[in-house]
């Protein structure tokens, strides 16, 4: 390879031409262009040689530095040399430890997927793309990439957005501000819709990172929000906030809001999420009795709880945990209460579980398990002071969060034409339309076609796949071409600094652990009665939940008979040509 003719891998990246008419599935490949050399030259960085051509094998990518503060991605695939950024634009992580599949590479955290010819960022979490650089191999085999120079500024690129034509008398609504309905304004502007366009936010904030709600206390809503106003103002997105919908009327495409006004659409996309909701427990209106998903909870919890506090968790969700690991750090004591055996058995099963509860136990929290709160006490002014357990014990409570379930915010579409699951979901094809004509669904609320799971629809509160669903529907909205639903739910948290990932969905009747779960180095594969692996789960051992995720995007399967290489129990990995290494 490193003697290798010039003319065979010259190639060029073009970070220039991401506009949305250049998006044709060409950009960044062929022969490297003299008319594109020349175009915005000043623009751009001198070439400066990162590798040889040589230093790559046939489907591999690896981190080279471009100069002191810089580092880039090469991949070399189908014979072809490309280089973007080498940052996740998520939480930043190092992209050459992740995985490539087809044309793109997939983060090792979280499992955000960049194209490797433009960049463009093509699943999520995150917002924005990597930067993508000009590549040209000479005859020696040098490899000579050029920057444009703002891209060394910024590790991350915000994809060319258009503005409102007010010739262009066409309104698209956007219901929610969460991640799906913030991908999707911004994903209609990337695709060249220029019609007026609207965004309703319950919240009295614009969307922001819910994920690290419960995660982290002391964080402030100006570093949690995705944009700031400034942003929605440039490329003309109305921002209603503390704006609820009330009320829909499909036939006459009318949407009505809680400040007395109304909005006429042409098309419209719902993505209004889930409540928090309290169990129905007496006493659970008294003050200090807490939920927690949105930013003024957080709010809220903090305002109450102070080092005397005697703080109580209620539930095995990923949220009752992550709460109790939140805040309490910050309270004299705290108890985490549930009704199962071990947390999180629905999603991991006894056996991780029972490691979690090790974890908690080990980390100062009280644990009561197989239990449940039957009352909740209060005192003259209405303030918890205690909790009633199943088993008649009295602890004392000065703050009480349940991380006890949801409710889907769809009782305003009770009467709207459009059809409504008995647990409140929307029935959507695989381009997220709704049987209404103009009526897009998607986040939470989506009974969608999972593309991992055959196909087969659910409603799946991942923070991943809801800003998936938000660019999937803006696509189909524009129309230029249908984009189907490819569905590989990836979900992540991090419990006393161990990151857990699970990539997948589906029944499971058994788990197969593999590696150290006394450490927290392991990985848990669930399998189905077929001993089909449905997903899979790990804790410090990146990128092996991205690299499964990554196998059922392309439509692959793994089973029970894949598992079993003595000598090497991740062999499977390799057999798909998947870059990343096991640890």
């Amino acid at each position: 390879m490193g003697s290798a003719n010039c003319k065979e891998y010259v190639t060029t990246n073009d970070a220039c031409s991401n506009r949305p008419e250049n998006e044709n599935g060409t950009t960044g490949s062929g022969l490297y262009q003299s008319t594109c050399e020349a175009k915005m030259v000043d623009d751009y960085t001198d070439p400066v040689a990162v590798c040889n051509v040589g230093d790559l094998q046939e489907h591999e990518m690896k981190q080279f530095q471009f100069n002191e503060n810089t580092k880039v991605l090469v991949v070399k695939q189908k014979d072809q040399i490309k280089a973007i950024g080498n940052k996740c634009t998520h939480y930043g992580a190092p992209l050459h430890t992740g995985v490539l599949g087809d044309g793109r590479v997939r983060c090792p955290w979280h499992g955000a997927c960049f194209s490797i010819d433009s960049g463009d960022i093509e699943d999520f979490p995150g917002l924005d793309s990597l930067p993508c650089y000009k590549v040209e191999v000479k005859s020696d085999g040098q490899v000579m990439v050029r920057a444009k120079r703002k891209d060394l500024e910024n590790t991350r690129r915000l994809k060319d957005m258009v503005k409102r034509d007010p010739k262009d008398n066409r309104c698209y609504v956007v219901v929610g501000g969460g991640p799906a309905g913030a991908v999707c304004a911004e994903t209609l502007r990337q695709e060249g819709f220029t019609g007026r366009l609207v965004m309703v936010c319950k919240e009295q904030y614009l969307p922001y990172d819910r994920v690290k709600v419960s995660k982290a206390s002391d964080v402030q809503i100006e570093t949690l929000q995705f944009r700031k106003p400034q942003f929605y103002e440039e490329y003309d997105i109305e921002t209603l906030m503390g704006v609820a919908a009330t009320k829909l009327s499909c036939e006459e495409k009318i949407l009505y809001l809680s400040n007395n006004t109304t909005v006429t659409y042409d098309k419209i996309f719902i993505a209004t999420g889930c409540s928090a909701s309290k169990p129905s427990i007496k006493g659970s209106n008294l003050k200090g009795v807490m939920v927690v998903r949105e930013y003024d909870d957080l709010k809220e919890i903090n305002k109450l709880i102070t080092p005397e506090s005697n703080l109580v968790c209620l539930g095995s969700s990923f949220i009752a945990l992550e709460a109790a690991q939140s805040w309490g750090k910050k309270a004299k004591c705290a108890t985490l209460i549930s009704r199962t055996e071990f947390p999180l058995m629905a999603t991991f099963g006894a056996v991780v579980g029972e490691r979690v509860l090790r974890l908690y136990k080990d980390q100062g929290i009280h644990t009561v398990m197989n239990s449940g709160i039957v009352e909740i006490l209060g005192d003259d002014n209405n303030n918890v002071t205690d909790v009633i357990l199943k088993d008649g014990t009295k602890l004392p409570c000065d703050i009480l969060i349940m991380g006890t379930g949801s409710k889907f915010n769809t009782d305003f579409l009770i009467g709207s034409g459009l059809p409504l699951n008995h647990n409140g979901s929307i029935d959507t094809d695989l381009y997220l339309k709704t049987l209404v004509d103009d009526v897009y669904v998607g986040g939470d609320i989506a009974n969608a076609p999972v593309y991992s799971h055959n196909q087969e629809r659910a409603a799946i509160g991942h923070y991943q796949l809801a800003q998936y669903h938000g660019r999937i529907a803006a696509l189909n909205m524009v129309g230029k071409t249908t984009e189907e639903l490819r569905a590989v739910p990836f979900f992540f948290t991090m419990l006393f600094g161990k990151g857990f990932r699970y990539s997948g969905y589906g029944k499971y009747n058994d788990v197969v652990i593999e590696g150290d779960l006394d450490n927290l180095k392991f990985v848990a594969y669930f399998l189905d009665g077929d001993d089909k692996v449905v997903a899979v789960a790990s804790c410090g051992r990146d990128p092996i939940v991205a690299q499964f995720a990554e196998l059922q995007s392309q439509g692959k399967t793994l089973h029970r008979k894949d598992l079993e290489d003595p000598s090497d129990p991740v062999a499977w990995t390799k057999k798909l040509k998947l870059v990343g290494k096991c640890i």
